[in-house]
């Protein structure tokens, strides 16, 4: 057995044990412990949906919570208003999140940098704003009284229910996204990233792929949405604020931009943290945000960064004149 297929076997390993562990853990974890982690799962989710604009397309966008709104509000006013079932709105929220990230996506998408990420806040703030001076929104007071979910005959009532819901969500998503990863439109979005210029050059729209990037993160940020809104049975336009935005960001700088393990980390963490050091009362966010501080100084490209390929020996030779050396 190679050094690499032992690695790729300790690594499966490795994964599957941590699989069973989450799914056996609600039998021996409180009620506490498993909000925790379910609102972690939901991070996760939101983080590995903001990776694709942010991490594989390099786009900064500091108003995903918009999307995260969408989703939410899409499947409150109908399982309320129209007493629509739950499954039916999930379709509709994706569908809304998509048309959404078109309606901001063609037009902002043709700027770059700090442009865009201005234009991207602008648009989470009109989201928020809106829905806290609609009717159909429940104004500032929200929509409250939302109808806890059946899944397939299964009603989702006690908080084992959520926590496994979400579990299974976020290994769904996660595996999407890793297979979009590899695929010829994760390449894509890669070179765009390095060099849009080149990428454009070599025959890529960037145009194009950074709209589908952006479609596909407002896609996986109005699921999520659907199902915060349904865990919680009510949602307010302060649940989706520009601290919201900064959140999900963070988990995706901190655990590593375009690392989906690095992701899913930095999601945990941003969770965790916070509560590991609920003991220190009014210290904790200071400690929390200190210790950030410090990671982004020592290292910047975060806790789980993606690796480099190393170039081939041929490839060394041919750029040392054929030597090798």
């Amino acid at each position: 057995m190679t050094a690499t297929s032992f690695r790729a076997r300790a690594s499966q390993g490795a994964t599957a044990g941590l699989l069973l562990a989450l799914f056996l853990f609600p039998r021996v974890a409180s009620n506490y412990w498993l909000d925790v982690f379910t609102s972690a799962f939901f991070y996760v989710i939101l983080a590995l949906g903001l990776n694709v604009v942010v991490g594989f397309a390099g786009l900064l966008d500091l108003g995903y919570a918009a999307f995260f709104a969408i989703g939410a509000y899409t499947t409150g006013i109908l399982t309320t208003v129209y007493h629509v079932p739950f499954l039916l709105t999930v379709p509709a929220a994706a569908a809304l999140a998509a048309l959404s990230g078109v309606v901001i996506g063609a037009p902002a998408l043709r700027l770059r940098s700090d442009y865009l990420a201005i234009v991207t806040l602008g648009f989470g703030e009109i989201i928020r704003i809106t829905a806290k001076n609609l009717t159909l929104t429940g104004s500032a007071s929200g929509i409250y009284g939302i109808p806890r979910p059946t899944v397939f005959g299964h009603a989702l009532k006690t908080q084992q229910d959520f926590y496994y819901l979400l579990l299974i969500l976020a290994i769904v998503t996660y595996l999407a996204m890793r297979r979009l990863e590899h695929s010829r439109v994760g390449r894509a979005w890669k070179y765009i990233r390095e060099d849009e210029d080149a990428a454009a050059a070599m025959g890529i729209d960037p145009f194009r792929y950074k709209l589908l990037a952006f479609v596909v993160g407002a896609v996986v940020g109005g699921l999520a949405g659907t199902v915060f809104a349904v865990r919680m049975t009510a949602i307010a336009p302060e649940s989706f604020g520009f601290m919201q935005s900064v959140l999900i960001l963070l988990a995706v700088i901190l655990g590593g931009l375009g690392r989906l393990p690095g992701v899913v980390l930095g999601a945990f963490l941003i969770v965790l943290l916070p509560e590991a050091m609920r003991e220190f009362a009014s210290w904790r966010y200071f400690l929390f945000g200190a210790l950030l501080i410090a990671m982004m100084h020592f290292r910047p490209e975060g806790l789980w960064p993606a690796g480099r390929r190393k170039m081939p020996q041929s490839g060394r030779a041919a750029l040392n004149g054929g030597d090798g050396r």
